[in-house]
């Protein structure tokens, strides 16, 4: 038994049940959203954008397995406020063979959304980009952790509502310079994150892959 399994012993966030963090009867207790187009938030076959609401610099698609609830959320809980990343690998499992029955077309290479580098040091990983990482090798795609970078902190999101998120995420994320448009544009871009909530994150960060010559740009999520 190391220090972790002393602060978070291995028990089921849901039921408290030993042996996982996740069980198996927990996890069937959460439910799958209606797949939606990421621009008008209305049902859209399999989360594709709708042709009539698709725009130049907008998202192709929206992919999120579970909703925001249960067992889920508290496990996302733990990733990001208190460090359990220990919690990784049996999330990672549920999440690859959820997304094996999923859609996300001509997927190729997985961008992480990247966190300011204050609050990634506060916190001693971004949870986007280790989960992401092993999404990534699991289902065979490229990853580029370092394409999109954050060049300014800002308001967390989780405390702020709507309009306010809009506006609190514009203009905090830029293309890396090491990168030349010949490698944006080369693959259908995944970005991930952990949670969508109104969607700004992934819009912003779709905006400034697409205005550096991305051609497909579809967003992933665990929850929604």
């Amino acid at each position: 038994m190391d220090v972790f399994d002393l602060i978070f012993p291995r028990k089921c966030f849901g039921c408290g049940k030993e042996g996982r963090y996740i069980c198996d009867l927990c996890l069937a207790k959460v439910k799958t959203p209606k797949a939606i187009c990421p621009m008008c938030e209305r049902p859209a076959i399999d989360g594709m954008t709708h042709s009539g609401c698709k725009k130049p610099l907008g998202l192709d698609g929206l992919t999120s397995p579970w909703e925001y609830d249960g067992v889920i959320r508290k496990a996302i809980l733990a990733l990001k406020y208190k460090y359990a990343t220990d919690v990784v690998d049996e999330l990672i499992g549920y999440l690859v063979t959820s997304l094996k029955d999923k859609l996300v077309p001509n997927a190729q290479c997985l961008v992480p959304v990247p966190l300011h580098w204050y609050r990634e040091n506060f916190r001693g990983f971004n949870q986007s980009e280790e989960i992401g990482k092993l999404v990534a090798k699991e289902m065979g795609w490229k990853f580029i952790s370092d394409l999109l970078t954050r060049k300014k902190s800002a308001t967390p999101q989780t405390e702020l509502k709507g309009e306010e998120r809009t506006k609190n995420i514009q203009g905090v994320f830029s293309l890396n310079p090491r990168y030349q448009p010949s490698v944006i544009n080369h693959w259908p871009l995944v970005i991930f994150d952990d949670v969508y909530t109104t969607g700004s994150t992934l819009k912003e960060a779709c905006k400034v892959l697409k205005r550096g010559g991305a051609k497909s740009v579809w967003g992933l999520t665990i929850a929604r």
